[in-house]
């Protein structure tokens, strides 16, 4: 049985009755509505009124594109806005509108952030991840958004990737098993209540295995940009391609179909089965060929061979790629079997292009109405007819306290304990003296990184949460003196039993975060000589979305644990470093001794074993 006919059957529709449906839908519909059907537009390019009058399937927020001021109602009024301009359409069909909720609803002030995936990878815990995807879902239906683009079941291979964090694991399974346990969450096949939203698996498929070019990507090459209109690259401009920024992202994976099979496609299989409905197209090749007008992956693999009968959608304007003339673009990806087409911008051009791509022959009509057909079975899969607009009173728990309570264990399950020398772990509550540095101790944004409420992320208070000082703050005896500072400056005469240092990232997301070098910088490095010179013990947290490269620096440290990107609720650190909970996170992936054992198939070909294995982590 198929994902969206067992999602069908829950709904209490069986496949003929949903069948007649749609057919009927489809035989009342013009070129004109079924066009609009397989268009997306993002929410900043397109008012209300216009939806309406081009039949819109679908509007989304890309990362950022939050209305002003950012707030959970502003956030629903906007969503509703468009859906009821989409049901004053002659035949009433509903928009499904989608955003980048990759680890909470992320792009929205005051809702819970989830650690990354990396991090969730690292607590190994099925049924953690399954919560997370309800409490997503419930949090996005209180602001009527009902499609998520998640889970992303990459498999990274490099480490110098900036979607890395991304990423569950370099161990396929774990990812298919984590991916499926987030699918059912959103899709609310373990929900109580049966609230539910639309999972998509992404990015299809192999984006993880793309190789590291010496060459940045060409200038001309669309890549997703921010929420803003193009300007004339119609792309974001890197801001020191000396880092290595554009190198993997959206590049080529080279390796053979038994190889890509067996890593790289079964967690889609896996997320599928768990209910996802909907699978995004990746910007990346394989083998030289683009993903997005590759025929033999997206239609005959994905849909023949293994059933999929949900919907394919492109990633933001990555079949502009494809070819010089538009109108080749459109055929290209159609033809190969993408349903729905993120535009984001000119809809209009898009819309007249497909027309009269079908008008010459280069698009068949039956290609359009199986593409439409997939959007109205998922429509009417997801409920959508039934109750366009989600329930207001969800509004209530947005961002409550229960939901934090799970983003709190979340975090606790997520850290990696890599070393612990002298047991500085755990830490007394009645230490007399505490110093604490670095910029990530004290700042929300830092410990979000990408994806959160913009595209990129950003340093600051940029939301609601708990940060890592806080935390240590209200968990410390209250005759602990806890001395702050963000550079590791202290006053001449500050000293400590015990220090603690956050190290930290800069925020990013995907390709500006691409890096040729992953070691600690001349930043961070001092940072840690300074404290390490007034304290007797040394804890050092890595706020990071991938290993970093600290061999030469262990030998400073006494207590080294991994963070990841913790996301709002930091305090669950503290429930951890002063042993109300004990260390249970495991190593998604092996941690290289240096560069040169990157990506992973120079690490399998190392004579050295790494600092630590994948599933490395110590309890106490």
């Amino acid at each position: 049985m198929t994902a969206t006919a067992e999602s069908k059957r829950q709904r209490g529709l069986s496949d003929a009755e949903v069948a007649r449906e749609v057919d009927h839908l489809l035989s009342q519909m013009t070129l004109e509505e079924k066009a609009g059907q397989m268009t997306m537009v993002e929410n900043n390019s397109i008012e209300p009124a216009q939806v309406a009058e081009y039949f819109i399937g679908s509007v989304l927020s890309g990362g950022g594109g939050n209305p002003t001021p950012n707030t959970p109602e502003n956030w629903r009024a906007m969503v509703c806005a468009f859906q009821k301009a989409a049901l004053e359409t002659r035949l009433a069909i509903p928009l499904v509108y989608g955003v980048d909720a990759v680890h909470g609803h992320n792009n929205v002030r005051g809702a819970v952030i989830f650690p990354h995936n990396i991090g969730l990878g690292a607590s190994r815990d099925v049924d953690l991840v399954e919560r997370i995807g309800q409490v997503t879902a419930r949090e996005l239906l209180a602001t009527s958004v009902h499609w998520t683009f998640a889970p992303s079941v990459s498999v990274p291979q490099d480490l110098r990737w900036g979607r890395t964090y991304e990423g569950y694991s370099a161990d396929s399974q774990l990812v298919g098993e984590l991916g499926a346990a987030l699918a059912r969450g959103l899709s609310g096949r373990c929900s109580d209540d049966g609230g539910s939203v639309l999972a998509c698996a992404k990015h299809y498929v192999a984006d993880g295995a793309a190789e590291w070019r010496e060459d940045p990507v060409a200038e001309d090459a669309p890549q997703q940009g921010s929420t803003a209109p193009p300007q004339d690259s119609e792309i974001p401009q890197a801001e020191d391609l000396s880092l290595g920024q554009w190198r993997i992202d959206q590049g080529d994976a080279r390796l053979d179909e038994a190889s890509l099979r067996e890593t790289h496609l079964a967690p889609y299989q896996a997320a599928i089965a768990a209910g996802a409905l909907t699978v995004m197209s990746s910007y990346s090749s394989w083998n030289g060929e683009k993903l997005h007008a590759h025929r033999y992956l997206l239609s005959d693999l994905l849909k023949s061979e293994l059933g999929f009968d949900g919907l394919i959608v492109t990633d933001w304007m990555a079949i502009n790629q494809l070819d010089p003339d538009y109108q080749q673009c459109v055929a290209q990806a159609l033809n190969a079997g993408i349903d729905m087409v993120m535009v984001p911008y000119d809809f209009r051009r898009f819309i007249s292009t497909l027309k009269a791509a079908v008008r010459q022959g280069d698009v068949a009509q039956e290609r359009v109405d199986d593409a439409v057909r997939r959007i109205l079975r998922v429509k009417l899969a997801l409920g959508l007819f039934d109750q366009p607009i989600a329930d207001k009173s969800l509004l209530e728990s947005l961002g409550c306290a229960a939901h934090r309570q799970v983003a709190r264990e979340a975090v606790r399950k997520s850290l990696v304990l890599l070393k612990n020398d002298n047991q500085s772990l755990p830490l007394s509550r009645d230490l007399p003296r505490l110093l604490v540095a670095g910029r990530a101790a004290d700042d929300i944004g830092l410990q979000c990184g990408g994806w959160s409420i913009t595209w990129q992320g950003e340093a600051g208070a940029t939301t609601t949460g708990t940060t890592i000082l806080q935390g240590i703050r209200a968990t410390a005896s209250d005759s602990t003196d806890i001395v702050f500072s963000p550079d590791g400056q202290f006053e001449d005469d500050a000293r400590a039993a015990v220090g603690i240092v956050a190290l930290h990232e800069e925020p990013y997301a995907e390709g500006f975060g691409d890096r040729a070098d992953l070691s600690l910088s001349p930043e961070e490095i001092a940072l840690l000589q300074r404290v390490r010179g007034r304290c007797d013990r040394l804890i050092v947290l890595l706020i990071t979305g991938r290993p970093r490269i600290i061999s030469e620096q262990l030998p400073l440290i006494d207590a080294l644990v991994v963070a990841w990107l913790p996301g709002t609720e930091a305090d669950g650190l503290a429930d951890v470093l002063f042993g109300d909970c004990p260390f249970t996170g495991k190593l998604p992936f092996s941690w290289p001794r240096s560069m040169d054992q990157i990506p992973l198939a120079a690490l399998r070909a190392s004579a050295e074993a790494p600092l630590w294995e994948c599933g490395y982590g110590l309890t106490s």
